[in-house]
C-alpha cells in the first residue's frame, strides 16, 4: 500500500549550536548523533531531516527531540508533507538537483 503524500512527514530539525568550548562542542557532538541514531539524515550544515509515515509519528519525533535538547542554542523543528517536500527546488551552484526521496523502506524503532 503506497503512503499518501499529503499525510506522510518530513521532519526537519534545524539548529545553531555554540561551538566555542569543549564542552559547547561536546554537546553540539552528542545531539547530532543523537538526531543520526533516529534516523535523521543531514540535509545541509546544521539541517536534518527524517521522513515520518504520519504526523503521529513526527510528534514522536518532536517529543524525543524535546528531552533531549542541549542546554544552550537555537533549535527548530518543522514538518512539512511529503507531497510539498518534493516540489523543493534543490541547486548545487546553478546545477538543478532532484530533492531527496522517499526512503524504499521505513525505518522501525
Amino acid at each position: 500500500m503506497a503512503l499518501s503524500g499529503y499525510k506522510s512527514m518530513w521532519l526537519f530539525a534545524m539548529f545553531d549550536l555554540p561551538v566555542t568550548t569543549k564542552v559547547a562542542r561536546r554537546e553540539y557532538t552528542r545531539f547530532r548523533t543523537f538526531l543520526l541514531n533516529e534516523g535523521f539524515q543531514r540535509l545541509q550544515f546544521s539541517i536534518y531531516v527524517r521522513y515520518c509515515a504520519n504526523e503521529e509519528a513526527a510528534n514522536l519525533f518532536r517529543q524525543r527531540i524535546r528531552k533531549r535538547l542541549p542546554p544552550a542554542g537555537n533549535i527548530r523543528l518543522v514538518a512539512v508533507t511529503d507531497r510539498q517536500f518534493g516540489k523543493m527546488e534543490v541547486f548545487l551552484g546553478q546545477n538543478k538537483l532532484k530533492p531527496e526521496g522517499t526512503p524504499d523502506q521505513l525505518l522501525l524503532f
